[in-house]
């Protein structure tokens, strides 16, 4: 890529457009699926909406909780916002899809989650879910667009669906490109919901985007992706929580560095402590040594954008016990079990990027009547 600065300035996202769905909500009871980047400029989407009097019944938030500040995997009750009243349901945990008795008193599902456009970034999963959720229940679903940070390449290998999970529901790259909007068009489209049904759909695109863009998030997408060299570091370092390998959760650079107790590759050192985002931090407390990427990572999408694995196979070659260094997570966040094999085997990088290779051109033909940016 060529293009230098952030194009934030001349892009609007979907729900700055109000005049193209107030008119989809007027006289509508509406539940809203977001969390602390639905974002109007300084305003929150919902108060913006209860400002003008939209009828909102509910609060649906993803992973991380509403305003954000759940760690990952951390558990996420329902309760009332304290800002608004309005009841809070969490759509994490036992719950991830919205039941027939939530949507009882509810016409439309308004979603509005920043994505950073990663296949194991479950906000795409709460996506899939609303929209089974309300096919099932004949319901609208409203998806007010935003840009993908990492939506200028296309890498990874595409989903096994033998591996499926919540970290990994449907036949797609690691890193597949898409707006949250588009990726909802492929959901549908594709016939991905159960039983093949599809629900009303109306997406309210960006202007001013494309797939060419580079885009700074203006609010951090959940508590351990803190600013761009994060969320760039993201679909590489992100593997690294199916293995003993910390990615420095608990300290002031989460997804950001790597690194172990005892590790002998690199000689950056960190101590995971209990933070908010992160209240009990892998090592915590225990000094690790390993590798300080914030840097790197500040230029990294620039320079050769790709799902990069050098730092996976060298803190894999550098572990002494390598029988200990894979998790059984690692297969469902790599979405096969090919990956894990090849690495342990000491297969080179470009041998186990060439793998993938055929599989990225034929979901880049899929995904072509999806796309709603050049």
């Amino acid at each position: 890529m060529a293009v230098e600065g952030y194009a934030n300035a001349r892009i609007h996202a979907g729900a700055e457009r109000t005049d193209q769905y107030i008119p989809l909500l007027r006289g509508k009871r509406v539940a809203v699926v977001t969390n602390q980047t639905g974002m109007i400029g300084p305003v929150h989407l919902v108060d913006s909406l209860l400002s003008i009097g939209v009828d909102i019944k509910k609060v649906f938030a993803p992973e991380h909780g509403f305003r954000g500040e759940a760690g990952a995997g951390e558990h996420v009750a329902d309760e009332r916002d304290k800002r608004t009243g309005l009841p809070l349901v969490s759509l994490y945990g036992k719950n991830k899809k919205p039941s027939p008795a939530q949507l009882a008193d509810v016409d439309v599902l308004l979603f509005d989650i920043q994505d950073v456009g990663v296949r194991f970034y479950t906000y795409i999963s709460t996506l899939h879910y609303v929209m089974e959720a309300a096919a099932e229940q004949r319901k609208q679903v409203v998806v007010l667009d935003r840009p993908n940070p990492n939506g200028f390449y296309v890498d990874g290998p595409v989903l096994d669906t033998a591996f499926r999970s919540f970290v990994g529901m449907h036949p797609v790259p690691l890193v597949h490109g898409m707006t949250i909007g588009e990726y909802a068009r492929m959901i549908n489209g594709q016939h991905w919901l159960r039983g093949g049904v599809q629900c009303g759909l109306t997406v309210v695109p960006c202007t001013g985007y494309d797939h060419a863009s580079y885009y700074e998030l203006p609010v951090k997408p959940s508590p351990n992706l803190p600013n761009m060299a994060a969320v760039y570091l993201y679909p590489a370092l992100g593997l690294f929580e199916g293995t003993i390998v910390s990615v420095g959760r608990g300290t002031g650079k989460p997804f950001q560095c790597i690194g172990f107790p005892g590790c002998t590759l690199g000689d950056y050192t960190f101590t995971p402590r209990a933070t908010p985002g992160a209240m009990d931090p892998p090592y915590s407390g225990k000094p690790c040594t390993g590798l300080d990427l914030a840097s790197f990572g500040e230029i990294y999408s620039r320079a050769d954008p790709r799902l990069d694995l050098q730092w996976l196979i060298g803190m894999y070659r550098s572990t002494p016990d390598k029988a200990k260094f894979f998790n059984s997570f690692f297969n469902k966040l790599a979405g096969n079990a090919s990956l894990r094999k090849a690495v342990e085997a000491g297969e080179a990088e470009d041998a186990i990027r060439a793998r993938w290779q055929k599989d990225l051109e034929a979901f880049k033909q899929m995904r072509k009547p999806y796309l709603l940016y050049p």
